[in-house]
């Protein structure tokens, strides 16, 4: 449901997505010069490209935004530069297409159910050349 749908409802009935969207529309209200967005699209999985659509509009209107994510697809739509930080250092910046030229190769993406599991799927995709295999929240 957009939020415009559910303007005759209490802020409390809202689902986790549509409080989301709330704060996000609540911070463009004010046009501000520099926005900061911590994960933003997090529990919007139905409405991404909305919010895509939105910090997109943002930014041709002037606004600088500093997004964190996970998500590279994000990134690369919504960034003009992307730095990728490993335990508070920066590994590597440019843009999407310079970072994706850097990785190079192809890429298998394993994931595990549980975090035991990851030693053993360490172990398993040590034949495919050089691995480099994080535990990331899921």
């Amino acid at each position: 449901m957009a939020l415009s749908g559910a303007g005759d409802k209490t802020v409390k009935t809202y689902s986790g997505g549509m409080r989301r969207r709330l704060d996000l529309a609540a911070s463009l209200i004010g046009r501000p010069p520099i926005l900061f967005l911590d994960e933003p699209t997090t529990g919007l999985d139905p409405r991404k490209g909305t919010t895509c659509g939105i910090s997109s509009r943002t930014v041709d209107q002037g606004t600088t935004v500093l997004l964190t994510t996970q998500y590279m697809e994000e990134a690369e739509h919504l960034a003009h530069g992307i730095v990728v930080m490993d335990e508070g250092r920066v590994v590597a910046r440019g843009t999407a297409d310079e970072l994706k030229d850097q990785l190079g190769g192809d890429v298998l993406e394993v994931r595990v159910s549980k975090g035991s599991d990851l030693e053993r799927a360490s172990a398993l995709v040590a034949g495919f050349g050089s691995s480099h295999l994080t535990s990331s929240r899921i």
